[in-house]
């Protein structure tokens, strides 16, 4: 494998239709896709300043790198990539990637990033934007930090553990989605998606857990959580207060305590859901701004 070390590269396809290069401390200035179409890459302490560095690429690892701000849209259409202790200021990096491990990375601009990625590997990686993983498939997370809204909307066959988000809108449209001991806060979670389990989770959420078919909670805490379940199929343990839940479709709810259930027996059959709960504030067949 040949070795470029200190080099400052510059142009458009600098280093276009690589393979077997070792490049480290280097820096890619101003010049479109100077690694496009390149295999067999391993990127050391380097640093990208412009646009499109590594498109339809393979067997690519990076470690200590940096994307600047105006490397934007940094890997798409690769494979087998690999990037590790990195910095990422540039939005809408990792497009339709397949076999994509990411490892202490920080993204702080994740705007519309790891759209349409397969097979995702995440660990330690926090990130702040809106639009994070949509549609991604077959993909595992643990540890992860995002601040960023309508998160994973889309995203099938997922695995989060062991993370924090601060999501409005998160795995919406989702499938086959595991998410276990995290903390989530957002409204409208999980709304329109199928095989949604959370195990071990804290959340906070305003009309979260809507129209999902086959919900399943285990040991969770709902903080602050309002008309919870409208039209969800479910199976939840809750180990805490619900504020107020709203004409769930089906299943079982078994809570320490419920502030107000309300069920419209017009929109709902309130006998193919059942309710267990010693502690229930309120009984309505309205929710308040109907009354």
């Amino acid at each position: 494998m040949r070795e470029l070390k200190e080099k400052i590269f510059k142009g458009e396809r600098s280093l276009f239709g690589s393979t077997d290069l070792r490049i480290v401390d280097s820096i890619f200035e101003e010049g479109e896709s100077p690694l496009k179409e390149s295999c067999c890459i391993e990127l050391s302490g380097s640093m990208f300043r412009w646009k499109y560095p590594l498109w339809y690429c393979e067997n690519i690892k990076a470690n200590d790198c940096k994307w600047l701000d105006t490397a934007r849209a940094g890997v798409w259409y690769s494979k087998n990539v690999s990037v590790a202790d990195a910095v990422i200021q540039a939005p809408k990096n990792f497009r339709r990637c397949e076999r994509l491990t990411l490892e202490n990375v920080v993204f702080t601009n994740a705007a519309e990033t790891l759209w349409n990625c397969r097979g995702v590997k995440m660990k330690n990686v926090s990130a702040k934007g809106d639009y994070f993983a949509m549609n991604c498939e077959n993909t595992e997370v643990s540890r992860l930090v995002l601040d960023g809204n309508y998160s994973f909307d889309g995203a099938k066959n997922l695995t989060v553990s062991d993370s924090r988000l601060l999501s409005k809108d998160a795995f919406w449209n989702s499938e086959n989605v595991t998410v276990r001991d995290s903390f989530i806060a957002g409204e409208y979670l999980g709304w329109n998606s199928r095989n949604l389990v959370f195990e071990n989770c804290t959340i906070e959420s305003l009309q979260g857990m809507c129209y999902i078919e086959n919900l399943v909670m285990r040991n969770c805490g709902l903080l602050n959580t309002t008309l919870a379940f409208e039209y969800s199929s479910v199976e939840a343990e809750i180990a805490s207060k619900v504020k107020s839940i709203l004409n769930p479709s089906s299943g079982m709810i078994k809570a320490e305590e419920i502030g107000e259930l309300i069920i419209e027996p017009d929109k709902t059959d309130p006998s193919k859901t059942k309710i267990i709960c010693k502690n229930i504030g309120r009984n309505s067949d309205k929710p308040e701004w109907m009354r």
